[in-house]
């Protein structure tokens, strides 16, 4: 059956969540129920309420039925971090999968990304960050640069997947990140990644590209993720300056 069609009808039945024709905590109609009003497949109905139920929206109990849950996904990562030291406990909650490490060479469109000259050699460490285990819910995809020299990293990630790359850096070569540059672009999502992240190639995501840079500014490490643009919320809050607010006040 055409993947277009259970994605189409998922986000009717999301639709319908939303705006309370499927209240939380009621039941939906049931697989042949809705297979009549939507004139759709079963097998097509299936996948449907696995993408919602991969969001969050539903849950599905054996001789019960399926529920909502919530009216909202789920993102699978909120971006609310100030410092080096909550960016580290997101790499505590989220596993990371090791997929690849290997030796590459910066072509012109890759160069681009990481600010460097095209022809720089780097070791790349491919990896899924996952939601809570290596079997949850895939929340991106990340490839991390860091200089060849530091070829023993890509050993160690393997053993503690939990750490962040770029404490392991420090804990091994004494290179001490001092800041973090972030960058958030809006891209389709690439052909390459659409199977390891279960979701459709050419869907809305985000790439995020953070360079960890040591008191010098110096780069000790490059990465870039991609997420699904429904598992990742940018939280961010801004306070008026105390002088503005002084002034204001008089």
């Amino acid at each position: 059956m055409n993947k277009t069609k259970h994605t189409d009808l998922a986000r009717k039945l999301a639709d319908g969540i939303a705006q309370g024709r499927y209240p939380v905590g009621a039941l939906l109609p049931t697989e042949f129920e809705l297979c009549e009003l939507f004139g759709a497949s079963r097998y097509t109905v299936r996948k449907a309420l696995d993408d919602l139920q991969e969001l969050g929206l539903i849950s599905r109990r054996k001789n019960v039925g399926t529920r909502v849950e919530s009216a909202r996904p789920s993102a699978g990562f909120t971006q609310s971090i100030a410092t080096v030291d909550e960016l580290a406990q997101f790499g505590a909650q989220h596993v990371r999968s090791v997929r690849e490490v290997s030796e590459v060479v910066a072509d012109l469109d890759l160069a681009h990304t990481l600010g460097c000259p095209g022809g720089t050699r780097w070791l790349r460490i491919s990896s899924l960050r996952m939601e809570n285990t290596k079997k949850g819910r895939p929340i991106c995809w990340t490839d991390v640069y860091v200089d060849p020299s530091y070829g023993e990293v890509g050993s160690m990630v393997k053993v503690a997947p939990e750490t962040l790359i770029s404490s392991l850096i420090e804990s091994r070569y004494g290179r001490k990140i001092a800041s973090i540059q972030q960058d958030v672009t809006a891209i389709l999502l690439p052909k390459t990644l659409a199977e390891p992240l279960h979701a459709d190639a050419g869907s809305p995501a985000l790439k995020i590209t953070r360079r960890y840079l040591d008191s010098a500014d110096v780069a000790i490490e490059i990465s870039v993720s991609v997420h699904p643009a429904d598992r990742f919320t940018f939280s961010m809050q801004m306070n008026r300056a105390r002088d503005a607010q002084a002034h204001g006040s008089r």
